[in-house]
């Protein structure tokens, strides 16, 4: 997929970079070129997938748990197919960058081996560690220093269901991916900062915590921050893909929002930067605002905000809300009763429906696991005392204007509480493809809407690497200069939805 030119202010001069893009429903490996467009003299930012693979939980030792070793062994298969690919066009990969998910670790055993197939967030073991917790850490205390959300799926509380951490690591997702690459264990900031033990304004790891918990202080590795270097890869890892032992692995926004919020376009004609919000729209949905500084106060607590580190030192004021695994799993279910969805169809019946419809609150507990979720969506709209067809397209509007009304209720807590006011909405990922979410989002917060890029994160994620590679030069700013340029942008405004 070729993203376009780039005008590269940022100062561009070549470079190939590969970036493992993994979500909690599949992963991409994406091969990104920063280079001359030919005779124009422009600058472009090309993607190309050169690996798609399906990612997943599985029921596994009596819980939910992600098939790790399958997940590596696509990552390795993707990292050949990018060697291939580069190779057929006399190219070198520079290095690799690595985002996941975030709050899911592996255990790691003081000789490198993973003790078991690791948790998914949507297991429901780490609910009963909340009470447990919260009487040895008060909650205000707790906030007021990371910052962090509640979630019952914070890996505070997961890691406090571990019955015996001595003489094991836990290694975030990526983390532990980029482990088993190079050898080198380490902690990628942002990622770091969603675990429920790290410092907001110190930016290193809240060690008062680990000992209140009776969690060893070493049980995470050390810290290290986007556009560092990892490691090399390991001789066995270099044959098995086809890649010199001396590519890089580099750390780049390791969860996977940092990367996207990092390649938000958000500039103007003019080319200075917007004031603007972000929903990093996919299986979840990430809504809020990039600040300097973190909102520790209790207002900020009480509405339930996050404070997540960003590429650069910045935050990512957000909160954390259902997204589009709603729509996915009413696919699913669908799927399994002999009806596929045409999705683009689904969505213009959806779109010819008539405003005003029933809303589910698409954060509740209640949607987190597997199940079958059109019964549970309507289930949900009985309990308001409305009725929701058992019709595809009448359960998908409800969910397109439950997610459109739970962003603008977001946003304008996030202006509120941050004291800060934006003038735009950028969407970015799977979701900036869906039209009708774009613009009843556009429609409920009143705000232009730019959709885009898609890729957004495998953007972010490769232009983090050309910089650390020396290939771009610049801060956030010049980073999204870039991104602009190469995106397919979309602008949606307030009530035209007759327009779709």
């Amino acid at each position: 997929m070729n993203t376009g030119a780039t005008h590269a202010q940022a100062g561009v001069d070549g470079g190939v970079f590969a970036a493992v893009d993994i979500g909690a429903s599949s992963g991409r490996v994406i091969l990104g070129r920063i280079g001359d467009k030919g005779s124009t003299g422009e600058h472009a930012v090309e993607l190309e997938t050169v690996h798609r693979f399906p990612n997943g939980v599985v029921e596994l030792d009596g819980g939910l748990r992600w098939d790790f070793d399958a997940l590596f062994a696509e990552v390795l298969t993707g990292l050949a197919a990018a060697a291939r690919a580069a190779g057929e066009r006399g190219e070198t990969i520079t290095s690799i960058g690595i985002d996941t998910w975030a709050v899911d670790y592996g255990l790691v055993t003081t000789a490198g081996q993973l003790t078991a197939q690791p948790y998914s967030y949507r297991d429901d073991r780490s609910r009963a560690a909340v009470a447990p917790v919260h009487q040895k850490l008060d909650p205000a205390r707790l906030y007021g220093t990371t910052g962090l959300q509640f979630l019952q799926f914070n890996t505070i509380y997961q890691l406090a269901t571990e019955p015996d951490l001595e003489g094991l690591q836990a290694l975030l997702i990526p983390d532990l991916i980029a482990f088993l690459l190079t050898g080198v264990r380490r902690t990628e900031s942002t990622n770091a900062s969603t675990t429920g033990l790290f410092d907001a304004v110190a930016g290193e790891w809240a060690t008062e915590f680990l000992t209140a918990l009776g969690l060893p202080k070493d049980v995470f590795p050390p810290l290290i921050e986007p556009g560092e270097t990892v490691g090399t890869l390991l001789p066995d890892i270099a044959a098995r893909t086809g890649l010199a032992h001396a590519t890089k692995v580099v750390a780049v926004g390791s969860h996977d929002t940092a990367s996207a919020v990092a390649a938000v376009p958000a500039v103007t004609s003019e080319g200075s930067e917007e004031n603007f919000a972000y929903i990093s729209s996919g299986t979840w949905s990430l809504v809020g605002l990039e600040l300097k500084h973190p909102v520790l106060t209790e207002a900020s607590r009480t509405a339930n905000f996050t404070n997540e580190r960003g590429v650069d030192g910045t935050i990512r004021y957000l909160r954390n809300m259902g997204g589009l695994w709603l729509l996915s799993e009413c696919q699913r279910t669908w799927t399994a009763e002999g009806f596929t969805p045409d999705l683009p169809k689904l969505l213009s019946a959806a779109a010819a429906l008539p405003p005003g419809g029933p809303q589910i609150n698409p954060d509740d507990s209640y949607f987190i696991a597997p199940d079958n979720m059109p019964d549970r969506i309507r289930g949900a709209v009985r309990h308001t005392g409305d009725i929701l067809p058992d019709d595809p397209a009448a359960i998908t509007r409800c969910i397109m204007d439950s997610l459109a009304a739970g962003y603008a209720r977001t946003l304008a807590e996030a202006e509120r509480l941050s004291d800060r006011t934006v003038n735009v909405v950028h969407i970015v990922g799977g979701g900036s493809q869906n039209k009708l979410l774009c613009q009843l989002t556009a429609d409920a917060i009143g705000k232009r809407v730019i959709a885009g890029p898609v890729e957004a994160t495998a953007l972010g994620n490769i232009l983090i690497q050309a910089r650390a590679a020396g290939k771009v030069s610049g801060g956030l700013a010049d980073l999204r200069r870039l991104a602009a340029a190469s995106a397919g942008l979309r602008t949606f405004t307030p009530q035209q939805l007759s327009r779709l």
